[in-house]
């Protein structure tokens, strides 16, 4: 063990890394001062790595990125050489008002080196590279549904654009049936070019629509398998939620041992409302803006559903509207449903609910 190593050995090093596709910015910090100073350096982990043990030999390493497009790769890779890493939220970043006007790669590395060594960062689950790439293909779907619908609309703007309304005898344009496609198909524009731009973009939306039939036939099967079949039998015996719905909340979750409590589990939904307050004053705001938006907006959209078949949340949902908007109400009853899931998934058994008695 030459100078060096007894120098450094056993002390702890933390580094900060603002990461981008063509290269990082490092910081590196000791626990009693900071050191050097910040660099850059090519977006490879073992990069990194070997700069480290070369200056830094037999000391304990630890490393923060913020959470953005590059996932959760780097932080594997990290722990995979020996390094302590996380990943946190950008949003939870200590930001003193300098750095907040004079915002660069390396101030932002620096900052975050600094933030890990105090003890002011809170780590992000990483979940397994399986589950990532099972949550990749649900939101897939989404994303595709919502390219369907700006289609649809693009179609629709198109019609209304030349003044072409749907004929008596068809039905209506909103369920997008074969026979109103058909009739969209063969509609004939003044032009030959008008007609080409209608022609594109109905078969923009056939690619889209074969796009989400293989992604649910996927998902499906993706249902199926070992990890998700049990959790979902059980999650789909709750009102309002349909396979894919369990299939969307199995794979924003991963797991529900992640939260201790339904408060928790609330606020990383984003079920919760905000709070302002100041001296002896109280005020807790509309619904937070801090959420996970998959979740929220599926379990929001699966209350609608369960308060028209759930007679007990359809109940306590009547309930509620007669003291605020039906808004306001149907994100209660959404957190009702989140405490169901939760309830199903800790106890791995179905959901039975009470119903109300009769009068």
């Amino acid at each position: 063990m030459n100078d060096t190593t007894l120098l450094w050995h056993g002390q702890h090093i933390y580094i900060g890394l603002d990461v981008h596709k063509v290269s990082w910015a490092v910081a590196i910090v000791t626990a009693a001062a900071d050191w050097g100073k910040a660099f850059t350096q090519p977006p490879r982990p073992l990069v990194l790595v070997e700069y480290l043990k070369r200056h830094f030999p037999g000391a304990v390493y630890h490393c923060v990125y913020e959470a953005g497009y590059s996932g959760f790769w780097i932080c594997e890779e990290l722990c995979r050489l020996g390094v302590d890493c996380i990943v946190i939220n950008p949003a939870d970043v200590p930001t003193t008002d300098k750095e907040h006007k004079c915002k660069t790669d390396r101030v932002d590395a620096k900052k975050l080196a600094r933030s890990l060594r105090n003890g002011d960062l809170v780590a992000l689950y990483v979940p397994d590279r399986e589950a990532v790439e099972h949550r990749t293909l649900v939101r897939s779907r989404h994303s595709f549904v919502a390219k369907q619908t700006r289609t649809k609309n693009q179609i629709k703007s198109l019609l209304a654009q030349f003044g072409i309304s749907l004929p008596e005898d068809q039905v209506s344009e909103r369920h997008w049936s074969a026979r109103y496609l058909a009739w969209l198909e063969g509609l004939e524009l003044a032009t030959g070019e008008g007609t080409a731009a209608l022609r594109l973009l109905l078969e923009d939306l056939a690619h889209l629509r074969r796009a989400i039939l293989a992604l649910n036939r996927q998902i499906r099967r993706l249902s199926l398998t070992e990890r998700y079949r049990r959790p979902v039998a059980h999650l789909t015996t709750i009102g309002g939620i349909s396979t894919l719905v369990a299939m969307i909340l199995m794979t924003e979750l991963v797991t529900i041992k992640r939260f201790r409590s339904l408060d928790r589990l609330s606020s990383f939904v984003g079920l919760v409302p905000g709070e302002a307050s100041s001296g002896q004053e109280r005020t807790m705001t509309e619904i937070t803006e801090r959420k996970n938006r998959y979740l929220r907006w599926v379990l929001t959209e699966a209350a609608w559903v369960a308060v028209r078949y759930d007679e007990s949340l359809a109940l306590s949902f009547n309930t509620l509207c007669r003291r605020m908007p039906k808004n306001q109400a149907i994100v209660r009853i959404a957190r009702k449903l989140l405490g169901r899931v939760r309830f199903v998934l800790e106890r791995e058994q179905p959901c039975r609910v009470l119903l109300p008695q009769a009068a």
